[in-house]
C-alpha cells in the first residue's frame, strides 16, 4: 500500500463565504511546512453557472457545499493542529461522540467528485445554465409580440432558454412562449 493510498477524504467546516481564503491559507502553510506527504489535495467542491439577468449571460462560480472545503490526507494530530489553527476554519465534520473525524465513505467521495467533474465539463461546454424564474413566478413581457402582456410562468426549459408564461388575451389566459431574455420580473 503506497502513502497515496493511505490518504482519505475528510470534511473541514470553515466559515460560509470563507472557502477560498481557507484553501489559500493551507495550501501555503502546507507548502511552508513540508506536508505534501501528508495533505495530498484541498478542494472546494464548486459549479459553473451561467445566470440570464436583463438579457446577458453572466458566468459565476457556486459552492454546492457552501462552508465546508474536502481535504484529502492522512489524518494525525499535526494536521489537525493546522486545520484546528487555520482562521475562518470551525474544525474537521465529526461526530460529536467521536474525538477523531470519520473519513469519508468511497460512494461519498465519488458522488461529490463526479459532481464536480461534471460541472468542469459542463462548463467547458458553456456551464449549467441558472434562469431566475420559476413556475408560478409573475412576469412582464418586455419584448415581442406581447410586449407588455403580464403573465404567470407555467413552464421553465432551460435546454431552450425559454418559458411558456400565461397572458390573458382577450380575458382569456393562453399560453405563449417566450425566450428568457424576453421576460422581467413583475413589480
Amino acid at each position: 500500500m503506497t502513502q497515496e493510498d493511505q490518504h482519505q477524504w475528510y470534511i473541514v467546516r470553515v466559515f460560509s463565504n470563507h472557502e477560498k481564503k481557507v484553501k489559500r491559507y493551507l495550501d501555503r502553510e502546507i507548502e511552508m511546512r513540508g506536508l505534501e506527504d501528508k495533505i495530498s489535495e484541498v478542494l472546494i467542491p464548486t459549479e459553473t453557472i451561467i445566470e440570464i439577468r436583463s438579457g446577458k449571460k453572466k458566468t459565476r462560480e457556486k459552492n454546492f457545499l457552501p462552508g465546508y472545503i474536502m481535504l484529502k490526507t492522512i489524518y494525525d494530530e499535526e494536521v489537525n493542529n493546522l486545520i484546528q489553527g487555520a482562521p475562518s476554519t470551525i474544525g474537521f465534520l465529526k461526530n460529536k461522540k467521536e474525538h477523531k473525524p470519520k473519513p469519508l465513505r468511497k460512494s461519498e467521495v465519488n458522488r461529490i467528485l463526479g459532481q464536480v467533474q461534471d460541472n468542469e465539463d459542463m462548463a467547458e461546454q458553456e456551464g449549467k445554465i441558472e434562469i431566475p424564474y420559476d413556475e408560478g413566478d409573475i412576469v412582464k413581457v418586455i419584448d415581442g409580440p406581447f410586449k407588455d402582456f403580464d403573465g404567470t410562468v407555467q413552464e421553465v426549459n432551460t435546454d431552450k432558454l425559454k418559458l411558456r408564461v400565461l397572458v390573458s388575451i382577450f380575458g382569456r389566459k393562453t399560453p405563449v412562449e417566450v425566450g428568457v431574455n424576453q421576460v422581467e420580473p413583475a413589480t
